[in-house]
């Protein structure tokens, strides 16, 4: 028989003793006796929700048809204004401007809710352009159905759209809960705040951040590891409500790792941001902006030049062993 090594119950006793000390000395990671606190897993159920509005007959366990849609989008929305509302009105009590009373919060609450349900049709409209902009984009996607259903870019689009327009109406915690749902499954990092205009597209996509105040115009792409950041936090939260991150304009490219920083840096109209360049200043408008390649060193038995930016060798030549006799085909190093 093996000796129990648990806690004693003097111990357990002790220990909850001390942990809830620990509750009383620091009450800012506490959340207790509130009524108001927000369930994430209710946000998320009904982020899911509004996600079946805006993709109908791509998310849903059961098949749609043309007989039943009116009454299935009807039934979504009144279980996403029942159910929003009252997360809201719990999330309005974390604002500055506080309701005075409950019947004051479920007032606001539910003119917040209608207003943002009324922009479902608008939503739609934009995310069409996100849709084709992945689309047209990338050569290895099939159709416009496999973008909607697998593509980490739209649906981390798709849930900022959202929550954008919930940070518009100036609701608290849930846009940032929603958004950082995105980036936890995605790796995307899109603050709710960030003004994005329509044709957007991000390719692959880990690693992407783009800050609170960024403003990016139409037609833009962005690759993986971007970031669109503040230049400094030193000054945390004095920095509030301040112009932090970068301006895209359109038709704007940034390729993989380029880090772009800083709220007076302004991306002009049609500029290429190549890979891992760091921009802390503006960049005039059709510019092309690139690293120098580094200089790469080959040891071994292969004789090779230093490769371009297009990544090709030299020559087919430079690819041939040293003992040719082995009889292997060029085709196979090309």
């Amino acid at each position: 028989m093996e000796p129990d090594t648990g806690l004693k119950q003097q111990e357990l006793d002790g220990l909850v003793g001390e942990i809830l000390e620990s509750y009383r000395k620091y009450p800012g990671t506490c959340s207790i006796d509130k009524d108001n606190r927000l369930n994430q897993a209710e946000i998320v159920d009904i982020l899911e929700e509004i996600r079946c509005l805006l993709f109908p007959g791509f998310l849903e366990m059961k098949n749609l048809n043309q007989d039943a849609i009116g009454y299935h989008v009807g039934e979504l929305l009144e279980d996403v204004q029942y159910r929003l509302r009252k997360q809201v009105a719990r999330a309005l009590y974390h604002s500055e401007n506080a309701p005075r009373c409950p019947k004051d919060a479920q007032r606001r609450a539910g003119e917040i809710v209608k207003e943002f349900l009324m922009t479902i049709p608008s939503l739609r409209a934009i995310l069409e352009t996100d849709v084709q902009a992945a689309y047209d984009g990338d050569p290895a996607a099939f159709n416009t159905d496999e973008v909607i259903l697998s593509y980490p870019g739209v649906f981390a689009i798709t849930v900022n759209r959202i929550a954008h327009e919930l940070h518009r109406l100036q609701v608290p915690l849930i846009p940032r809960m929603m958004t950082e749902h995105a980036h936890s499954l995605t790796g995307i990092d899109i603050h709710p705040g960030a003004t994005i205009g329509e044709y957007f597209f991000i390719d692959h996509g880990t690693g992407v951040v783009v800050g609170e105040t960024t403003e990016i115009g139409d037609r833009v792409k962005i690759y993986q590891g971007v970031t669109l950041g503040a230049l400094s936090t030193r000054g945390g939260q004095s920095l509030r409500n301040k112009k932090r991150h970068p301006t895209l304009g359109d038709d704007v490219t940034v390729y993989s790792g380029a880090s772009i920083l800083g709220g007076e840096t302004v991306i002009g109209t049609g500029a290429i941001i190549g890979s891992n360049a760091f921009i802390t200043s503006s960049v005039p408008a059709h510019t092309r902006v690139s690293i120098k390649n580094p200089e790469l060193q080959f040891k071994g038995r292969v004789s090779m030049t230093e490769l371009g930016q297009e990544g090709f060798w030299k020559n087919k030549c430079d690819m041939a062993p040293e003992n040719a006799a082995d009889g292997m085909d060029m085709a196979t190093l090309i």
